[in-house]
């Protein structure tokens, strides 16, 4: 009897296409980059929107089954109840900047260069040895101090805040204004740095006992720590990139160190300083479009004024209280071209502005 040398043959399920897998439907841009399942802001959607719209879902919209995650007590996903302001569709706000993944890096890219190169530039020019002391100690205790509030803000406010708001398109524009922070903050930390290297005059440790300890910025500083305890994110907005920086931030940088420097022979300040100025200006752009939507909600518009209103009984009598005490250090430079009150003035008139403009009532501290 001999054995057969035939092996056995293994039989395997046939594959079965049966058009529901994912990708087999046709439909007009089941092969397009651009999709359309959302309304543009334009005729033609951009690529901000098509890597940004409807990425967070949303049981309101797409989800049927609720929230598919959740937190241990009890709320899932992104709870409108993070905030108490009201929207009737969060997903009409975009970004007018337009900001996502790319151009987070390539702006920001953009900005390290140019700062790179100035202060490049500086050091081999020598041009710190033609600064007087006056204006060093200026830089050494007062942009050292802002630069302290900058990280705060950074680390504290807007990082702290960027998965909080219900819709990708909002935590984008929060997590760059965040990246923005953080950035210009380093900046003023490198800038220190190459100071104290350059010249035996400048002090680059006087910012910590200015921060921690001056008359003149524990305003400033209680601010800031109290906005780092406020645990809604809409309020933490408002309060940070409409009060906040209208008041104080843009009253130091943009009224008092850009209009000083050159009178004392500074090029290279403005030069930094200015990027933290661009980058609050983008950042208003888009917190502009998002309370701007909200106060003109159809359903809840009315509501969202007396909120913004009390939230500004808040926390404007609190940076008034920061600015007005930030008077003594106009005096500081020997080169003094701008007084506190042209500078005030002019920092509140743009405050007024913003404020009509988000058809908010004007505060009755400012006319005191």
């Amino acid at each position: 009897m001999t054995a057969t040398s035939e092996s056995k043959q293994r039989s395997f399920p046939k594959i079965e296409f049966t058009d529901s897998e994912a990708g087999a439907l046709e439909f007009p841009s089941s092969r397009s980059r651009s999709f359309s399942y959302y309304t543009p802001a334009k005729k033609r959607s951009t690529m901000y929107e098509d890597v940004t719209v409807d990425v967070q879902p949303d049981p309101d919209r797409h989800l049927s089954q609720g929230w598919i995650y959740g937190f241990g007590d009890g709320p899932g996903g992104y709870p409108q109840e993070w905030t108490a302001a009201k929207s009737s569709n969060w997903h009409a706000f975009l970004d007018p900047n337009e900001e996502w993944d790319q151009t987070i890096f390539r702006n920001n890219s953009k900005v390290v260069h140019q700062v790179e190169l100035c202060l490049s530039n500086a050091k081999r020019a020598r041009v710190y040895d033609a600064w007087n002391t006056p204006w060093l100690t200026f830089i050494s205790r007062n942009l050292g101090a802002w630069m302290h509030a900058e990280n705060g803000l950074a680390l504290h406010v807007f990082t702290s805040i960027q998965r909080s708001c219900p819709t990708n398109m909002i935590n984008t524009a929060v997590a760059v204004n965040a990246a923005h922070k953080m950035r210009f903050a380093q900046d003023l930390a490198l800038f220190n740095l190459d100071l104290s290297e350059a010249t035996e005059d400048f002090d680059g440790t006087a910012h910590k006992e200015v921060w921690q300890s001056a008359p003149e910025w524990q305003p400033t500083r209680e601010v800031v720590e109290r906005l780092t305890a406020v645990p809604d994110w809409c309020e933490l907005l408002f309060a940070s990139n409409i009060v906040f920086e209208q008041l104080v931030g843009t009253l130091f940088r943009s009224e008092l160190v850009m209009q000083i420097a050159a009178g004392n022979g500074d090029y290279i300040t403005p030069t930094i300083v200015g990027t933290g100025e661009h980058d609050y200006d983008r950042d208003l752009a888009y917190t502009r479009n998002l309370f701007r939507l909200l106060t003109r909600d159809p359903e809840h518009g009315e509501t969202n004024k007396e909120l913004f209103g009390a939230w500004l009984s808040i926390w404007v009598p609190r940076c008034l209280d920061a600015a007005r005490a930030l008077q003594p250090i106009w005096s500081q430079p020997a080169d003094k071209a701008i007084t506190f009150a042209t500078s005030f003035d002019a920092a509140t008139d743009k405050f007024r502005s913003l404020l009509e403009d988000l058809g908010l009532d004007i505060p009755k501290e400012l006319d005191k």
